[in-house]
């Protein structure tokens, strides 16, 4: 097939953009044509909470991107959307996170049809329909964009249900479709721990877990700092850029005294550098308040790392409880028993088989499958 494939992608940086180049290297590795297009703004500065969008890694080599959209540029939209009905491409895949972006895409995917010679499918990868942030007209965002798609793919199964309720009920059941998060495999091989904790200024012996990615109030790791102080001894690794005000975690860290086992890097973590980050980690903890599916677990399942996440979203679906880390109640007492039953009771070893027992189900070819799968 041809297909074009709508995404971030480099040079914009983050989860989503990583894995898109990772999906359509996927594609084309099965003999595919993959065309990515691209944002040439994806948010106003004013919308966006970290230091920059873009990444300083090098682009991703056999990858060819367009990069194209305005999101905030309606005559852009009409513009790509043109583009991509001239591409005369067998489908199109549009990743879909952001009701913000729902206008953007929902009008040049409609121009995109209109304008094609032939009959065009368009299938959506839907990361999030409704955020955990919640803005006005997010629904409706939402509803324009699903609205122009034949089929969806979820990596959640609560995502699929959200969308079902911007469909008919009469809409049949293969229009939304479940296949988990593929491991992140491009981030290299495992770092020994002993040279990962050097390089990262860490102890070599102590208990260590690790918070990992952008540092949002959803992502709770204000309930981890609380757990740790019920842990005598642990210590965290925090790595991530932080779209908050850090002071909030800060006073968290002065008032349960945590300053010697909590070792913060807060900025984005370059490719280059994650396997530094999970190699010199224990046990990767989760401890968020809403979700849907989760790279972090992924890249923890390509490290053959355990994980302990909450019960929320899809979180349960990735991590299976006492196979291949815990799931637990979004609370510090939770949160708190379980890393204290990992290192007390010495599970690292048998946890660490389970994850890679639990790994084998994730993979990039059952994510081509379900994207390229057809529906009548």
């Amino acid at each position: 097939m041809k297909i074009i494939l709508v995404t971030p992608a480099h040079p914009l940086r983050g989860g989503i953009a990583a894995s898109s180049e990772r999906l359509a290297k996927a594609l084309q590795a099965e003999g595919h044509e993959v065309v990515l297009y691209s944002f040439s703004l994806q948010y106003p500065g004013f919308l966006f909470p970290g230091k920059t969008q873009y990444t300083d890694d090098p682009a991703p080599a056999g990858l060819r991107i367009r990069t194209l959209i305005n999101s905030i540029n309606p005559f852009n939209w009409v513009l790509v959307g043109r583009e991509i009905g001239r591409e005369q491409a067998d489908r199109v895949i549009v990743r879909f996170w952001l009701p913000f972006l729902g206008p953007s895409l929902g009008t040049l995917l409609r121009v995109a049809r209109w304008s094609s010679k032939r009959p065009l499918h368009v299938t959506a990868l839907v990361d999030n329909i409704i955020p955990h942030e919640k803005r006005p007209g997010d629904r409706w965002f939402a509803r324009y964009f699903v609205s122009t798609c034949h089929d969806f793919v979820v990596m959640s199964r609560s995502v699929g249900e959200e969308i079902a309720g911007f469909l008919p009920a009469a809409t049949p059941a293969d229009r939304i479709r479940f296949a988990p998060h593929p491991i992140y495999d491009s981030y290299g091989p495992p770092v020994a721990q002993p040279e990962a904790r050097r390089l990262l200024n860490i102890p070599e012996c102590v208990p260590l877990v690790l918070f990992f990615g952008l540092i949002r109030a959803y992502k709770g790791l204000d309930l981890l700092l609380e757990a740790l102080a019920e842990c005598p001894g642990v210590h965290a690794l925090v790595g991530g850029e932080c779209y908050e005000d850090w002071q909030l975690y800060q006073d968290l860290i002065d008032r349960h005294q945590l300053a010697e086992r909590v070792h913060v890097h807060a900025d984005f973590i370059p490719a280059q550098q994650v396997a530094h980050f999970f190699g010199a980690a224990d046990l990767v903890v989760q401890p968020y308040r809403t979700a849907t599916q989760s790279g972090i677990s992924q890249i923890a399942y390509h490290f053959d790392k355990p994980m302990v996440v909450t019960r929320v979203g899809g979180l349960p679906e990735i991590v299976t409880d006492g196979v291949s880390g815990y799931v637990v109640d979004p609370s510090p007492a939770a949160i708190a028993a379980a890393i204290r039953d990992f290192f007390e009771n010495k599970r690292a070893k048998d946890l660490e088989a389970g994850v890679r027992q639990e790994k084998q189900r994730f993979t990039w070819e059952n994510l081509c499958a379900a994207l390229l799968q057809n529906v009548k």
